[in-house]
């Protein structure tokens, strides 16, 4: 992605051209504001595509604990007034759908949706997963054709979540591998073939984390940010696959928030004994 500094070149604004697409936005005003708040990170991204079909975008990624909804909205505030544009100039708002903290993910979805309403735009949902995967294919040295991207995330409650995928070229998308799942760490599906590991589960599981020794490379900074969403909700939106806003919900997985004291306790007495079992051989 390219990441201009806007100080030195101010963006111009799109073209007002009216092509409409079939849900009825104006497919030639191509930016896209994205929102990225399913970790303790608040992030907020505003790009479109350049006409090389490289991807100029501008961003704010602050940590904010569980606080992301007092950051998100001057922080879309700040990207607007750099690129000189008004939120009613931009084709779409992507939000980071899930998996992820259900506070996270309402806070998403809620604003996206907030935006959108009052602007009179389409919405389109990003996988979270997926926008790790996109992450992934930008890293140096770029992701080899044919290599898989396994994205697994901390879940927290001793889970990851997780999904494979792997770039179709021709397509120019990603296609998913192994479906998205949430379970214990040693339970991940693993995709055939070669495949990178992206996401923090690695660092946070060891190697509990099915398929991590198997792993060619392992990529524990390719986490949630809006930037990779830009990339994607840009590809959705030149397929026609903005949705009304009142259409967008998170991406759950599953529907219990945190363990009772009595599951707490009992997977740190089984993380111990497995600790110590490792421990005692030779």
């Amino acid at each position: 992605m390219i990441v201009p500094n806007p100080a030195r070149r101010p963006a111009k604004k799109p073209r007002k051209d009216s092509i409409w697409g079939a849900t009825g936005y104006n497919r030639a005003m191509s930016w896209i504001l994205a929102v990225e708040t399913s970790t303790e990170w608040c992030s907020v991204a505003l790009g479109r595509a350049t006409a090389d079909g490289a991807v100029e975008s501008w961003s704010r990624h602050d940590h904010t604990g569980a606080r992301s909804s007092a950051r998100v909205l001057p922080a879309a505030g700040e990207l607007l007034a750099e690129a000189g544009i008004a939120l009613a100039d931009c084709a779409a708002i992507a939000f980071g759908a899930g998996p992820g903290s259900f506070t996270g993910l309402r806070t998403a979805c809620g604003v996206a949706q907030g935006l959108a309403f009052g602007a009179g735009l389409p919405v389109i949902p990003v996988n979270t997963l997926m926008a790790c995967a996109e992450s992934a294919r930008g890293a140096t040295p770029a992701l080899p054709a044919e290599v898989s991207v396994l994205v697994a995330l901390d879940a927290r409650m001793d889970e990851a979540y997780s999904a494979a995928f792997r770039w179709d070229a021709a397509a120019r998308e990603w296609a998913t591998e192994t479906r998205m799942l949430v379970g214990p760490p040693e339970t991940v599906p693993l995709p055939a073939g070669e495949f990178w590991v992206a996401g923090n589960a690695g660092t946070v599981f060891g190697e509990r984390l099915a398929g991590l020794a198997r792993a060619t490379r392992v990529l524990p900074e390719a986490m949630p940010h809006a930037q990779p969403l830009v990339a994607i909700a840009l590809r959705a939106l030149a397929r026609g696959e903005a949705i009304d806003a009142a259409l967008a919900m998170p991406i759950y997985l599953r529907d219990k928030v945190a363990q009772t004291i009595e599951e707490r306790e009992a997977a740190a007495a089984a993380k111990a004994a497995a600790q110590a079992a490792g421990g005692s051989q030779p």
